[in-house]
């Protein structure tokens, strides 16, 4: 393996020693098979927990011991660390370090930060070293026209004092790299802009406000981890009951994403009445996919804008619903849940909401007015839910696959009241299943009564209340159980 030279400008009369080599890890946990650096341990073995500065990058890559008052060179780096390495020895930031003498070296697996013993805080964040490793570690082996074009573009921090500014420098420092090159070249102008004395307090406020959201993304390659078949059928059965062709095409899904390892071109799109569990299936996706969601709710956006943010020339300028989903979710890659889609062109101010989707859905990038950057969105995985997929526009419809939801039959709403509504209500209610019971006869009153309404709302909202019935005459008539027939359904529910 070729030895790379990431050490700064040598000081004057003095060439730097790069001891180093290193290696590419995709690991994304650091272990003893798996280090985050080795140290040389010839001459002496270390101990498992040991305390001191990395030196000086412009003099020498080593590290010394500060009980031992010895020194030993850095033998081997993972590529994603050398920026990090860097920062602790060019700050003189005390750590303690966790590894195991191998015989290749000393394997370091953590690096924790002490905040005692003369070490220079650069960062006000409390955990700020830990929340970069962590970050790097969720982070791919950087390529080497990265490690050249860093070298290029030297990512350095600045002499202010201990703000989030500070943080966000270091973080530029650190693990820049695990950042798209548009939103690396972005954060460095905003991070211009946000010490910058020739604007306005304003101006630069947002500047910081916007690299405050950027930074708190995870960015993330579009390979997907493979998902468990088995484990995702359970998941669909636990959550909803029948609907066959509905997790066929779910499991369809699960395995064309097994074999490419990223997410399917199309989103998904649930069309059906009202209370067919749309939002129960997309919701059941999401968990299958492991990933974190949002909602995007269309009946009651109706401008564009509340999508895209505002521009940072207004004094409440504001990042729109979709930039803040990133930032809530901390990672670029996550589920929107498009409620009611077919209401996306309904639009009251000046635009058309369901013309923003389309930039989000195109996977090309979305960018986001107080964000003044584009944002990846090849991580995003949209699942949609309309009850009349008739008004959805033809431009909008084609991003999606359709899985139409019929209505339940008489024989699967019985089952599902039985099975799943009334034991979950009796179970909320910390009821026994005896003290609730409903005879054959009154099960059919049930769905009579909620056979002129589609899907299972009605269901539920049955089982609540005949639940809460029992539980007043329980309490209040001091009986042990209630029985409901056909007379005493009809009865309450009418």
């Amino acid at each position: 393996m070729p030895v790379f030279d990431f050490t700064d400008k040598p000081a004057e009369n003095k060439d730097p020693v790069c001891t180093y080599e290193v290696f590419s890890s995709n690991c994304h946990t650091a272990s003893e098979d798996h280090p985050i650096l080795v140290l040389d341990n010839h001459k002496c073995q270390w101990k498992h927990h040991s305390n001191g500065f990395f030196t000086n990058p412009a003099v020498r890559s080593s590290f010394e011991f500060k009980d031992e008052k010895a020194e030993a060179d850095v033998l081997q780096v993972d590529a994603r660390f050398v920026s990090l390495l860097k920062w602790l020895g060019k700050s003189h930031i005390m750590v303690r370090l966790s590894g195991k003498n191998r015989e290749d070296g000393y394997a370091v697996y953590r690096i924790r930060e002490i905040a005692f013993g003369g070490g220079t805080k650069l960062s006000a964040e409390d955990g700020f070293l830990q929340y970069m490793i962590e970050r790097l570690l969720a982070s791919d082996a950087p390529s080497q026209e990265d490690v050249d074009y860093d070298e290029q573009q030297e990512e350095t921090g600045d002499d202010m004092r201990l703000t989030s500014l500070q943080s966000i420098s270091d973080f530029m420092t650190c693990a820049g790299r695990t950042l798209p090159e548009n939103i690396r070249i972005w954060a460095r102008r905003n991070l211009a802009v946000a010490h910058s004395n020739e604007v306005t307090a304003e101006e630069r406020r947002h500047a910081q406000r916007a690299l405050s959201i950027m930074m708190n993304i995870q960015w993330k390659s579009n390979y997907f981890d493979p998902i468990d078949p088995v484990k995702a059928r359970r998941i669909l059965d636990e959550e909803l009951y029948g609907m066959e062709r509905v997790k066929q095409r779910i499991m369809e899904t699960i395995i064309q994403i097994n074999r490419t390892h990223t997410l399917p071109a199309y989103g998904m799109l649930l069309a059906g009445p009202a209370g067919t569990g749309k939002s129960q299936v997309a919701y059941a996706v999401a968990r299958i996919l492991r990933l974190p969601w949002t909602t995007l709710d269309m009946s009651s956006i109706n401008d564009p804008e509340q999508l895209t943010g505002s521009s940072r020339i207004y004094s409440n300028a504001k990042p729109g619903i979709i930039m803040e989903a990133f930032s809530m979710a901390g990672a670029s890659s996550l589920v929107f849940i498009i409620n009611e889609l077919d209401k996306a062109a309904s639009g009251k101010g000046s635009g058309n909401p369901a013309d923003v989707l389309l930039t989000l859905l195109d996977n090309l990038g979305f960018t986001d007015n107080y964000m003044e950057c584009t944002i990846p969105t090849q991580g995003v995985y949209p699942i949609a839910t309309a009850n009349n997929k008739d008004a959805i526009s033809a431009p909008l419809l084609s991003r999606f696959a359709v899985i139409e939801l019929d209505d339940y039959t008489t024989e699967e709403k019985k089952i599902i009241f039985s099975r799943y509504s009334l034991p979950k209500v009796l179970a909320r209610m910390s009821m026994r299943p005896e003290e609730c019971v409903v005879t054959e006869d009154g099960l059919e009153e049930v769905i009579v009564s909620s056979r002129s309404v589609s899907g299972i709302r009605d269901l539920e909202q049955a089982a609540e209340h005949l639940a809460a019935n029992a539980l007043y005459q329980i309490e209040v008539d001091h009986v042990e159980s209630v029985t409901f027939d056909a007379a005493s359904v009809r009865k309450l529910l009418s």
